[in-house]
């Protein structure tokens, strides 16, 4: 009884954040409901996504876009096509047996009519009136689209406005019927205003269907209307026309229950059509989409393609074509859960998936509100008389057994129960409670620390204190001197390829690129001290002592030029400029530590023979090659092979380093790269020691075997300059470089 008086504080806050959590179930105020809709947007984009496999799901049914794509637009020229071309891609598709055409664009104006154009042309002038009649009938484009789709299953599409001033286009017979003759106010999406297709083609065709996007409050597009109101009359959407047409149903039959909210009003519970056909929605008739996975989950096919045939006939037979685009010009892009620039023709192929299987749907169930409640009430009061008794480890546990039980259960029902509830609610309590104990722990502790601190300052210097108050983690990043391997690589040319990307485009590139580099350095036992631009600079032999350091950097560098080898291709894939890199490593005595100030501290390294690592890194672009190492790291790997390269003095130093390219493992090496380091290092050695005539031929023969290296006509050029010259008698060979 005495420490639940003394806890009692703690415990009364616990319940206020429980009642605090109720009254969020439903909120009054706009601008919170509002918020807390677009966090249980977020949380629901992870639940889905999270719950996706891996790869698109298959069902019975063919459905797949015919897409007016880049490609469409550049063979067949921009949109809006004549209609008797639109008429022909149909044309292609009844042949090879498809079962319906939803269009998910709008024919709202007549296209144009040559005869019209000509009427008052001279070569016209003596043509008789039924003549004149008879020519413009055989060359009228939409009187062509609709002699196509007269006698065949295509669903034309159409959109609403608010504004009722917008009336565009003629509207065919509603089939929704009401189950409740007495249900007349129906809580449905309302709009005053159409722009539907001309007079002739909505006769022809054998439906319609309205293609509005119902976004969320934050625009991403979760949900999708299966009616809409439009002058008192509901009709339907695309996407459950197509739907109802492709299962030969004559009607849509909607559920209705009287509204809880308004008195005398009925709110759409539920959508029936076909043979057991029978979807629950919320009460303004929409349902969760059901997503199969990100952009082109869905087969797309190019519109050329079938207007030209290309597509094999088997791959279309029996199925559901919408036709839509994916063109950034035409801007039919959504931002959804799955993915932003989302082509909205993809996203009414999910819902016609759908509507086809019913069972895809998840729902939200009419005791949502009691079930989020009863959560919140029982996590609620567990924490609160819990935490304020337990230790810090065990509230930590406490929490996360809560949050683990939360999201399991709401994943159980998501899954299993096919019922999306909102688990922000519950969320917030476990979260809070646990969040204000573990705080008030802290303080608490703290608080113990500055009492203890206090009572021995004057016996211990306050720094000592500290020390043992502190984490002892931190003692193994003090500085130090010792002998280590660095490696610099730079992108070659960055500043040319971010200019021929996008921002977005070129974050993109330099994550999928960073990703597997970083990756391959830990897995070769190095460790990353930064990325500057373009730039990765990383170290061997620190915080770990690695005798191995200089070899393993080495094997790390071949590492990464297959990977950038490999990522060449990728982005060649996606229309991104092609990445070569330099690579420099150098072996020396570095200082490495945990550096900076009291603002920002980081763990690396600095010294000389950084500096040269870095400025090998420069060399490879002057010498033409990938990858440049000094003697220093060679003498320490007697498992690799090497190019001899040249014996270089980098700017700000007087002493020659011989540098080196890498080639591969001994046990790598072929015969024919064996012969050439062979003759190489004889060519070399001429150099040095001034056989001009011997080591032009030599490199000469080298140049002819492997005209590639440009290393070679370098040397060329470098002895024959050299020949003529008076060189001096300490001369060694060494080139001096000026720049970095």
């Amino acid at each position: 009884m005495k420490r639940l008086r003394k806890q009692k504080n703690a415990i009364a806050i616990g319940l206020i954040i429980t009642f605090l959590a109720l009254g969020l179930i439903n909120p009054q105020n706009k601008l919170l409901q509002e918020n807390i809709s677009k966090i249980e947007g977020i949380i629901y984009d992870l639940r889905l996504n999270a719950t996706l496999p891996d790869t698109p799901r298959k069902s019975s049914h063919n459905i797949f876009i015919v897409d007016i794509d880049e490609k469409a637009l550049e063979e067949v020229g921009r949109w809006p096509w004549s209609r008797a071309t639109v008429g022909q891609m149909v044309e292609q598709l009844k042949e090879a047996g498809v079962v319906v055409v939803g269009f998910d664009v709008v024919f709202s104006e007549p296209e144009i009519n040559p005869v019209d154009t000509l009427i008052d042309a001279d070569a016209l002038s003596h043509l008789s009136k039924s003549k004149l009649a008879e020519l413009r009938l055989k060359l009228d484009a939409d009187t062509q689209f609709a002699q196509t789709i007269a006698d065949y299953d295509v669903v034309l599409g159409g959109l609403l406005q608010d504004d009722k001033s917008v009336d565009v286009g003629t509207l065919k017979p509603s089939p929704i019927v009401m189950l409740d003759p007495k249900a007349v106010r129906i809580s449905s999406m309302h709009f005053a205003g159409k722009v539907a297709n001309v007079e002739v083609l909505q006769e022809a065709a054998i439906s319609q269907g309205f293609f509005n996007s119902v976004p969320d409050v934050d625009g991403a597009i979760r949900r999708a209307a299966l009616v809409f109101e439009h002058n008192g009359v509901l009709y339907p959407s695309l996407s459950i026309e197509i739907a109802r047409v492709y299962e030969l149903a004559d009607e849509v039959f909607v559920e209705t229950k009287p509204s809880e909210a308004f008195e005398g009003a009925h709110d759409i519970s539920a959508i029936k059509f076909g043979t057991k056909r029978r979807i629950k929605t919320d009460s303004f008739g929409r349902v969760l989409i059901p997503y199969r996975g990100g952009r082109k989950s869905f087969p797309y096919y190019s519109a050329t393609d079938i207007l030209h045939g290309r597509i094999a006939p088997e791959l279309l037979e029996g199925g559901v074509a919408l036709v839509g685009t994916s063109a950034v010009g035409i801007a039919d892009l959504r931002e959804t859960s799955v993915g932003i620039q989302y082509p909205g023709v993809e996203v009414h192929a999910n819902v016609v998936e759908g509507l086809l299987n019913p069972e895809l749907f998840k729902y939200r169930p009419v005791f949502w509100e009691g079930a989020v409640a009863a959560q919140i009430v029982i996590w609620g009061l567990i924490l609160s008389f819990v935490l304020p008794f337990v230790g810090p480890m065990s509230m930590a546990v406490w929490g996360l057994v809560s949050i683990a039980s939360i999201v399991g259960f709401n994943f159980y029902l998501w899954q299993v129960e096919q019922m999306d509830l909102p688990i922000i609610h519950a969320l917030i309590v476990s979260i809070g409670i646990s969040i204000f104990n573990i705080a008030k722990g802290f303080f608490s502790e703290n608080a113990n620390k500055q009492r203890i601190k206090s009572m021995f300052d004057q016996y211990v210097p306050p720094a000592h204190i500290d020390q043992m108050l502190s984490d002892p983690s931190s003692a193994s990043l003090k500085g130090e001197r010792r002998e280590m391997s660095v490696l610099f690589s730079d992108i070659r040319s960055f500043t040319s390829i971010s200019e021929k990307l996008s921002a977005n485009d070129l974050k993109d590139m330099l994550n999928e690129y960073f990703s597997p580099i970083t990756k391959s350095i830990f897995e070769h036992e190095g460790t990353i001290d930064k990325y500057v631009g373009d730039m990765v600079m990383a170290f061997w032999g620190a915080p770990i002592d690695n005798p191995r350091h200089a070899e393993l950097s080495v094997i790390g560098g071949f590492d990464m030029l297959k990977i950038t080898a490999y990522l060449r291709e990728e982005f060649a894939k996606k229309d991104w400029p092609a990445v070569r890199v330099g690579i420099g490593i150098n072996t020396g005595e570095m200082n490495v530590g945990d550096m900076g100030s009291e603002y920002r501290r980081a763990y690396t390294v600095l010294g000389d023979a950084v500096n040269l690592g870095a400025r090998l890194e420069g060399l490879t672009k002057f010498y033409g090659l990938e990858f440049l190492v000094s003697e220093f790291t060679r003498a320490q790997c007697p498992n690799i092979a090497f190019r001899p390269v040249d014996k270089v003095k980098v700017k700000g130093k007087d002493l020659a380093v011989a540098i080196f390219e890498p080639v591969c493992m001994l046990d790598d090496l072929d015969d024919v790269t064996k012969v050439e380091i062979t003759d190489l290092e004889s060519a070399y050695q001429d150099y040095l020691e001034q056989n001009w005539d011997s080591a032009d031929q030599k490199y000469t023969t080298l140049l002819e075997q492997f005209p590639e290296r440009y290393l070679y006509k370098m040397y060329l050029e470098r002895i024959e300059q050299l020949r003529h010259e008076d060189l001096a008698s300490d001369w060694d060979g060494s080139f001096t470089h000026t720049s970095k």
